[in-house]
């Protein structure tokens, strides 16, 4: 079976960390899970492996409140990193919040392939996993 390469989860909850690398696991469908407590250690992985397109995350799920640097700040410094061209990127803003000035801001940001309220289910870890796989080969 085909499997995404590296995922990472940006959140500062322990225990969110924990439940969704328990729902990857589970599923068997990715390789590597990275985690990361602010959006600045997720920044610093990601610029540091810019030359490994091969280390670079197909999936980064982005809680929007977090301490340091926030899923918003995270996304106006993401979108001015040189990703290479043939590296694609699905980013989930994740939040418990269903307010419209949140679900406005994520629109600010085209990369954004979707806004997900928490908790996420195991049903929904596998249906994003899944449309990443199709076009995922090895």
């Amino acid at each position: 079976m085909n499997k995404i390469k590296n995922a990472c989860i940006v959140d500062d909850d322990d225990l969110f960390q924990f439940v969704m690398r328990q729902h990857f696991e589970r599923l068997g469908m990715v390789e590597n899970i990275h985690k990361f407590s602010d959006g600045e250690q997720a920044l610093t992985y990601i610029r540091s492996n810019l030359q490994q397109p091969d280390l670079l995350p197909e999936l980064i799920l982005l809680d929007v409140n977090m301490p340091y640097m926030d899923g918003w700040q995270f996304m106006r410094e993401f979108v001015k990193l040189d990703i290479p061209a043939d590296k694609k990127i699905k980013i989930y803003i994740l939040s418990s919040s269903t307010h419209e000035s949140d679900l406005q801001k994520a629109k600010e940001f085209p990369v954004l392939a979707g806004y997900l309220v928490k908790p996420l289910s195991k049903q929904t870890i596998q249906q994003l996993l899944s449309e990443l796989l199709p076009a995922h080969t090895d």
